[in-house]
């Protein structure tokens, strides 16, 4: 089990803003997780105690719509907090957490953060920070929801994967995501993504080897209306 102090992952979180001494206390109370692709981390509803920390693999944050079907929100990876604010708002997950590819996390017990936060001021405004940034995420996806097509949300969510997530040796996103998940992330049927995802094939944006896709032009995939 690695040190907080010495983890790298930290780097990409408010973690990164604990002192020495802050983080030592962390590394003493965390335990480890462990979760095989598709298990599910946490439930929407569920009470959290606490706060994780990808180490390694992807996971995805999940609602349940009205009419029951799981709309994807977002992809997280290494470094990534998951449950932070459920926690500190005293409320119960907004969202479900899911592994996407097998998952390792640090959990960190709620009494240790929210000491933290009292006593670091800038952890308490690196989190702050992360809110904002979640917010505008939240916001952003309303209005490409409103105003944007779901060939152009398709080619973003493809572009966003690329840029955020880097691919393998051959070219092919890191990321292999099922043809459902694309449709949840983009609010479509899986049938309207699978056939779009064809286009783009055919028009020699992308191609595919079974779940995996390679993008053949990112300029031209960032134009797509």
């Amino acid at each position: 089990m690695s040190k907080c102090e010495q983890c790298l992952a930290r780097q990409f979180n408010a973690m990164k803003s604990m002192t020495h001494e802050e983080l030592k206390r962390v590394s003493a109370c965390k335990t480890n997780r462990f979760y095989k692709k598709g298990e599910v981390i946490f439930d929407e509803g569920e009470a959290l105690n606490g706060v994780f920390c990808i180490s390694s693999g992807v996971s995805k944050l999940t609602k349940l719509s009205a009419n029951g079907k799981d709309h994807t929100v977002k992809l997280l990876s290494k470094g990534s907090l998951i449950g932070q604010r459920a926690m500190i708002s005293d409320q119960r997950a907004n969202l479900s957490a899911i592994a996407i590819t097998d998952v390792e996390l640090c959990f960190v017990p709620k009494d240790e953060i929210v000491n933290t936060l009292h006593d670091n001021n800038d952890f308490s405004f690196d989190l702050m920070k992360a809110f904002a940034k979640e917010l505008k995420h939240s916001e952003d996806n309303l209005v490409n929801m409103a105003q944007k097509t779901v060939k152009n949300r398709l080619a973003e969510a493809l572009i966003y994967i690329h840029d955020n997530f880097g691919v393998d040796d051959l070219g092919y996103l890191k990321v292999v995501i099922s043809r459902e998940d694309y449709a949840n992330i983009v609010g479509t049927a899986t049938e309207s993504a699978i056939r779009i995802l064809s286009q783009f094939k055919k028009d020699g944006l992308i191609s595919m080897k079974g779940k995996a896709i390679k993008i053949e032009n990112l300029q031209k995939l960032k134009f797509i209306e």
